[in-house]
């Protein structure tokens, strides 16, 4: 049936997201990142991922990806969403909470969507280097047909330099009782005096090493 093989789909295009976590924007702060990522046989995945602090507590969350595969008409998913912290703000270990609204596609087909979502996070060392580490998990609820996609997605980050991070990721997505998961490695480049970043990484479905995507980002806040 058509919208199975729209979520089967759109399982390949959710890894992509990026993990924020828990950490909210103070107000009136912003987070920009914009990524591509393309394999050897061209095919290629672009998502734009905004963040803004309306409150200390509440931060609003645009999140829109595109993908072009071979075989497969464009494919992409936009979801727009609320970010709210749980807990004490100066908690080691920082939680909150996402409820969205969104849909997906896959040619003329689209599939409106809610995302709920929780994250943990918390700051971490490795020998005389700090770093976090994140796991979010979510679930995308399709009102169209009453199914859904559950996401895990964990990220673990070292601040390698006063100017470059290394980051891993793992992100899972099930749906139909089949999963697929994702490994991500990256690093993260900060020029001096300037508020950009550029990320470049890989991607590539565990099991299926030999169609790993290279991925190349800017990151920006304002």
């Amino acid at each position: 049936m058509i919208y199975r093989f729209i979520l089967a789909v759109l399982v390949l295009v959710l890894p992509q997201n990026l993990a924020a976590g828990p950490w909210l924007r103070e107000k009136g702060s912003s987070f920009t990142a914009v990524s591509i990522s393309g394999n050897y046989a061209l095919e290629t995945s672009n998502q734009t991922y905004i963040e803004y602090g309306l409150s200390d507590k509440t931060t609003l969350i645009g999140d829109v990806g595109m993908a072009r595969f071979r075989y497969i008409p464009n494919t992409g998913y936009a979801t727009f969403s609320i970010r709210r912290a749980l807990g004490s703000k100066e908690a080691a270990s920082k939680w909150a909470y996402e409820l969205g609204l969104g849909a997906g596609w896959v040619g003329e087909e689209i599939l409106p969507q809610v995302r709920t979502a929780l994250s943990w996070g918390r700051g971490i060392t490795l020998g005389e280097k700090s770093g976090w580490m994140t796991v979010e998990g979510a679930v995308l609820w399709d009102v169209t047909y009453a199914l859904h996609v559950a996401k895990v997605d964990t990220t673990v980050g070292i601040n390698a330099t006063k100017k470059t991070k290394g980051m891993l990721q793992v992100f899972t997505a099930r749906t139909f009782g089949e999963t697929i998961a994702t490994l991500a490695p990256s690093v993260i480049y900060s020029p001096a005096n300037t508020k950009f970043s550029i990320q470049l990484g890989a991607e590539s479905q565990i099991g299926h090493w030999d169609n790993a995507a290279v991925k190349i980002g800017i990151w920006r806040e304002f």
